[in-house]
């Protein structure tokens, strides 16, 4: 009996121990840097790949894409040359790998998605932004209908934002060389990457900080790269030589094809000015409503101007490099969107505004987390209050439109 009682003993403190380690690990984990990253992150897996092979059917502009990986696999040649050749690639890769399903269609894009959601922390805190302005930033990016819904289906622009977020963190490193090879490859992915250098070109231009002469390396080697890249790019997707026009050949099918589709000469249900994305709240139904919808958030959507305003306040009044870089990708990325479309009169969708989410997502990272700042400094008072529910209020409907939108 009495070895019994040890034996016993000797158990339950040994199961004390385990459990205090397990909870002096999950502590630490807590309180490692990448917590809430992580859980975003296995969060947005998990939602992207539950749902990878619904609906079963092509969605949208994946009626172009995928047909046109159809015809590189079996005929190594190209239809569609109104878009550069990378996004089809990866495309195209997926159904090699594996096959012509929805799998094969969507894997690539939800893999760089969900990528898209690290460098952006990662982008945020190289703008010495805070870990809870990061977190609270990338949280709204990762659960933002029209980024999300991006992520899911195989179009090109989730691919243009990978790259151009990698050309962003690779810049903010000071790493010119290999930003400007990165600019040129989300320049390859769809002509409108070549947004992404006026945002560079414009930070360098008005940042406080010393700035260094071999951004001009960025700016050179992006051209280079994006005409030198071409071709190979090209050859690895069809695998047939004669299939591989010059670069100059093939951005003037890509300039040609591209500007002749105007507001004059073409009709779409969803077709819409710049301004109407932002001061209009305008979606792209997926044939698939109500939860194959492109469009922006409400939360976010109804906060575009306040936290474009806010970066620029940031900016000028506190030299704050995150509100600079913001706004400079703002600018760069959506109000030239507007002299463009009065200039060519080439038609655009809401979608188009899907590389600019990102800028107002750093925004509401450094406006929410301020007003949680003043929520903790200030002992009493009504507006103490008022900022906590409006906060509050913000995820809440955050989270539920999400929720509404995310598909079944």
């Amino acid at each position: 009996m009495k070895q019994d009682y040890v034996l016993g003993k000797l158990k339950r403190l040994t199961a004390l121990k385990i459990l205090r380690n397990l909870l002096s690990l999950l502590r630490r984990f807590y309180h490692w840097e990448y917590f809430w990253l992580s859980i975003i992150v296995i969060a947005s897996i998990v939602l992207q790949f539950a749902i990878i092979d619904r609906p079963y059917d092509l969605v949208l502009d994946e009626q172009h894409y995928v047909k046109e990986a159809r015809n590189v696999i079996s005929g190594h040649t190209i239809q569609f040359k109104e878009h550069p050749p990378l996004s089809k690639f990866f495309i195209t890769l997926g159904m090699r790998i594996f096959g012509d399903n929805p799998v094969g269609w969507r894997f690539f894009a939800k893999l760089f998605g969900v990528t898209s959601t690290v460098l952006f922390y990662f982008i945020c805190r190289r703008l010495n932004m805070s870990h809870r302005e990061a977190s609270i930033a990338t949280f709204l990016l990762a659960f933002e209908n029209m980024t999300f819904i991006q992520s899911s289906v195989a179009m090109l622009d989730v691919f243009l934002v990978f790259f151009m977020f990698i050309t962003f963190l690779l810049y903010l490193s000071h790493r010119y060389i290999s930003a400007g090879i990165a600019a040129g490859l989300t320049a390859l992915t769809k002509i409108t990457g070549a947004m992404a250098m006026p945002a560079l070109i414009l930070h360098w231009f008005t940042s406080p900080e010393k700035r260094s002469r071999l951004f001009a390396v960025t700016v050179v080697l992006s051209l280079i790269s994006f005409f030198a890249l071409m071709p190979l790019v090209e050859y690895l997707l069809v695998f047939d030589p004669s299939g591989v026009a010059s670069p100059l050949v093939r951005l003037k099918d890509i300039v040609s094809l591209s500007s002749s589709l105007t507001f004059s000469n073409t009709t779409h249900e969803s077709a819409c000015r710049p301004w109407e994305w932002v001061f209009g709240y305008r979606t792209m139904p997926f044939w698939w409503e109500p939860h194959y919808i492109s469009a922006i958030s409400p939360s976010v959507w109804v906060m575009i101007v306040p936290a474009f305003g806010y970066m620029i306040y940031r900016a000028v009044r506190k030299r704050d490099e995150a509100g600079l870089f913001g706004a400079s990708w703002f600018t760069s990325t959506y109000v030239l969107w507007i002299p463009l479309s009065l200039i060519t009169n080439r038609i655009s969708y809401p979608f188009y505004f899907y590389p600019s989410v990102g800028a107002i997502c750093l925004g509401l990272g450094l406006g929410l987390s301020r007003l949680l700042d003043i929520f903790q400094t200030r002992k009493s008072g009504k507006l103490r209050w008022v900022i906590l529910a409006f906060v509050i209020l913000f995820f809440l409907v955050h989270i539920v439109s999400f929720t509404i939108l995310y598909p079944p």
